[in-house]
């Protein structure tokens, strides 16, 4: 796969870190569509965020580019005691992508890491089923998928994310990320054909930093988004 087309690659100087914030995560969408606008007007594009926090980010930019809007649900698998700290992540059909390091960091044995993806495979499902309900995943073959999160740190959901969408077959895969801690691409690992960020904080410490309100999405509110976006409301 050639090498991603990356905007904004280049970490951002400290005086601009400081004082590039977003006011809260429609905010951050706002501003990561003014980053994609080249896209807009893409024949069949399809952006995807990634519930919870992405998906108020991915609503904005669906609605500036034109776009449909859809969630693609990814699971965190957090270290027992630990579940901020990522040592992978799970995604729709069988999709697991670890993190050996943090593995053998925190000493998590099989039969821990084995519990966590029960549990977790069984959110994945139960939001699978309150954000769609009966309706049907959509379509990816052959199409270009914007897949947006609120932001990344070590990149285990959005690994799990481009996992599941590389079997779905697109034409073209763009991950679009607000704020991500320099050199993302290593991060990433699996890597897209393109990556917009607007941020890349050298201070990098935690993608809530950049947010001035970062309080958590609920289920009621991405349902909400998913359905505005599917009424064609703003």
């Amino acid at each position: 796969m050639p090498d991603p087309s990356t905007r904004d690659a280049r970490p951002t100087p400290l005086d601009e870190a400081r004082t590039t914030r977003f006011a809260d995560r429609r905010d951050a969408g706002r501003r990561l569509a003014r980053a994609l606008r080249e896209f807009a007007g893409t024949p069949d594009l399809l952006v995807l965020g990634l519930p919870r926090g992405g998906v108020p980010v991915a609503f904005e930019v669906a609605r500036a580019l034109g776009a449909q809007l859809d969630v693609l649900v990814v699971r965190k698998l957090g270290v027992p005691g630990q579940p901020e700290l990522a040592m992978g992540a799970i995604g729709a059909g069988g999709v697991t992508m670890l993190n050996q390091d943090v593995i053998a960091a925190a000493r998590v044995d099989e039969a821990a890491l084995r519990q966590v993806r029960l549990h977790e495979q069984r959110e994945l499902e139960r939001r699978e089923q309150a954000y769609r309900g009966e309706l049907p995943a959509p379509s990816v073959q052959g199409r270009t998928v914007i897949v947006v999160d609120d932001g990344v740190a070590t990149g285990a959901s959005m690994r799990a994310a481009l996992g599941v969408l590389r079997r779905a077959r697109p034409a073209r895969i763009v991950v679009a990320i607000p704020v991500a801690p320099p050199g993302v691409a290593r991060t990433l690992g699996v890597l897209p054909d393109d990556l917009v960020t607007v941020v890349q904080p050298w201070n990098f410490g935690a993608v809530g930093r950049l947010y001035e309100d970062f309080g958590q999405t609920s289920d009621e509110e991405v349902r909400e988004l998913l359905a505005r976006a599917r009424r064609g409301q703003d």
